[in-house]
């Protein structure tokens, strides 16, 4: 089964047919299955190519297939793979035991908090596997984005979304190795895979867990 690259990975099904005239991509609302169809005598080379250059709308719709979870007290969020449940109370927010005390506004006031930890972790992170590559970033920048975990420009700029706070911290880590490895080799080749195992040897488990329906449901919590 062919492969949308990015993190999230999408996984595509390939209908060619006689009829088709152009490729087109439908994504079905009940299981969350991508089809790429594309007429027979055409190469997958091109339809490949049809449905990286619509990667963000793709990404865009699986990620609203999760149902809308949102934040307020009471919720059980998941921070750095661990349960909390929110709790109001004043001042900062903070962890306590199996809660996290948030002030109001809830939503903003936890967004702000997780943001401000991805950061801290984030960067600690892609220090580290920068510095085993000795490959260097220019900067770090976070979004909320629901097309992809994270991404390297060609002039060494890392981004990521701040939901990998609320994955294990394991995944966090895998996901910065995979860009970090972009600063060395600026593709999905197999040199770049090797990097990728030598940054985060249990790459393949950590990005299985993205691709299902663990990291797909990181999408789903509201903040607003």
């Amino acid at each position: 089964m062919p492969v949308l690259p990015g993190l999230p990975e999408v996984d595509l099904v390939l209908r060619r047919s006689a009829r088709t005239r152009r490729f087109s991509l439908r994504v079905s609302r009940v299981d969350g299955r991508v089809t790429l169809s594309m007429p027979a005598r055409a190469r997958e080379s091109e339809a490949l190519a049809f449905a990286g250059g619509h990667a963000d709308w793709l990404r865009d719709v699986l990620a609203d297939l999760s149902p809308a979870a949102l934040v307020a007290h009471g919720t059980v969020l998941p921070v750095e793979g661990r349960a909390l449940v929110l709790a109001p109370g004043r001042g900062r927010v903070r962890v306590e035991g199996d809660s996290l005390i948030v002030p109001d506004p809830v939503p903003a006031r936890a967004a702000a908090w997780l943001r401000t930890l991805a950061r801290d972790r984030l960067a600690a992170a892609c220090d580290r596997h920068s510095a085993t590559l000795g490959r260097p970033y220019t900067r770090l920048t976070l979004r909320d984005t629901r097309s992809r975990w994270g991404s390297c420009t060609s002039d060494g700029a890392l981004m990521f979304s701040w939901r990998l706070i609320l994955a294990p911290p394991a995944i966090l880590d895998y996901v910065a190795a995979h860009e970090v490895a972009h600063l060395a080799e600026m593709n999905h080749s197999p040199a770049f895979w090797t990097v990728v195992s030598r940054l985060c040897p249990d790459h393949v488990r950590l990005r299985a867990w993205l691709r299902g329906p663990e990291g797909q449901a990181l999408q789903a919590w509201r903040f607003a």
